[in-house]
């Protein structure tokens, strides 16, 4: 069976639905029943049964979407929040404290450059929804430079706010200093050295960490790699 439409001269073209067979070895069609009052869309349904076709084209029975992971992202945004570290970092929400927040979460889910991470947070290429839920999508890593030059101009603030958080007068604190290597020769606090790192030669800076009884970081300072500070 199939459709067939006959075109008339006068009016509109005539939907029939015809069947072919054989008789005494010559191929013959007949008209099964006039579809001409049926709708266009129900007559086209028909003649895919008809030809085996499906329905519905895939095109038009599924809308492709793209699938953001954001689970893993809202579990540790959301105890960056319970412990009101974006109020800590500054007391206005801004550009700077929101990538500052993104490289957090980011160094602790998938530490990368900041060249990586600009391409994580981008719209066309995340591959989380962190830029999203900080509205950081046109960021590229000069802005997230830029925003660790901010973060450095708010270090004393951001220490005097811990202190009083976790230290009490007389407490106990927890100080300790290690050395790492760097590369390059234009670090002015850079010194040739001895390495923990096993680099034989190279360049040191010596960095601190001052912590509350818990282990709780407070403070933390860059100084000189000079050795006798180890």
């Amino acid at each position: 069976m199939y459709i067939a439409i006959v075109p008339n001269r006068h009016s509109r073209p005539a939907v029939l639905l015809r069947e072919s067979y054989r008789e005494e070895g010559k191929v013959k069609n007949r008209t099964l029943a006039n579809l001409s009052t049926w709708p266009l869309p129900q007559v086209e349904t028909l003649r895919r049964v008809l030809k085996g076709e499906p329905l519905v084209a895939p095109t038009e029975a599924f809308e492709v979407v793209r699938s953001i992971p954001h689970g893993h992202v809202a579990a540790v945004l959301g105890m960056v929040r319970q412990l009101q570290m974006e109020r800590l970092l500054a007391p206005q929400a801004c550009q700077e404290r929101k990538l500052v927040v993104a490289m957090l979460v980011a160094r602790i889910l998938a530490p990368g450059s900041k060249l990586a991470l600009a391409r994580r947070l981008a719209q066309e290429t995340k591959t989380s929804t962190l830029g999203t839920c900080l509205g950081v999508t046109e960021a590229d890593e000069e802005a997230l430079y830029t925003a660790l030059d901010w973060l450095g101009t708010r270090q004393e603030a951001i220490e005097r706010q811990l202190a009083r958080r976790h230290l009490q007068e007389g407490s106990l604190v927890l100080c300790d200093v290690t050395s790492t290597y760097v590369e390059g020769c234009h670090c002015p606090l850079a010194r040739i050295g001895y390495s923990r790192d096993g680099k034989k030669g190279t360049w040191q800076i010596i960095f601190g960490l001052l912590c509350d009884r818990a282990g709780r970081p407070v403070a933390v300072e860059v100084f000189a790699g000079k050795p006798h500070l180890l």
